[in-house]
């Protein structure tokens, strides 16, 4: 697929740029939560996974978060992590998503959303999970 390589020395969230709730949610998160850019945020289409240690299977059934050290953050622990490396008056909400027991409601909250994201406003069917359109 991609060949651009991800900067090692910046956290990177990685999300679907085939799908439009993914790309409207990363919009919100560019403009609300990071609008300092203190992290790159690029659709997994245009990267080198292999180089960083994901693959398309994991990119296509959650959202990814590589931090400056290369841990991969996936699913609702991403999204947090986006939150928690964002403009300081929401890194709280970051880490209170990623405690214990709202990490738990956050995870099945957002395997709700992965799996229904082609319904969701911006979604299509070329949103759809890859159990889903199977």
């Amino acid at each position: 697929m991609g060949t651009t390589p991800v900067d090692p020395n910046r956290p990177t969230l990685v999300y679907d740029g085939d799908c439009g709730f993914c790309t409207r949610s990363v919009q919100f998160v560019q403009r609300w939560i990071d609008r300092r850019g203190r992290y790159d945020v690029r659709p997994w289409q245009e990267l080198d996974l292999a180089a960083v240690g994901l693959t398309e299977r994991d990119c296509e059934e959650a959202a990814q978060f590589i931090t400056a050290d290369g841990s991969i953050r996936s699913g609702h622990l991403a999204a947090a992590s986006a939150v928690a490396h964002g403009a300081p008056a929401w890194r709280p909400v970051g880490y209170l998503l990623m405690a214990p027991g709202v990490s738990w409601v956050a995870a099945h909250a957002y395997r709700w959303v992965a799996d229904h994201r082609y319904q969701l406003p911006g979604g299509s069917a070329a949103c759809a999970s890859p159990h889903v359109r199977a």
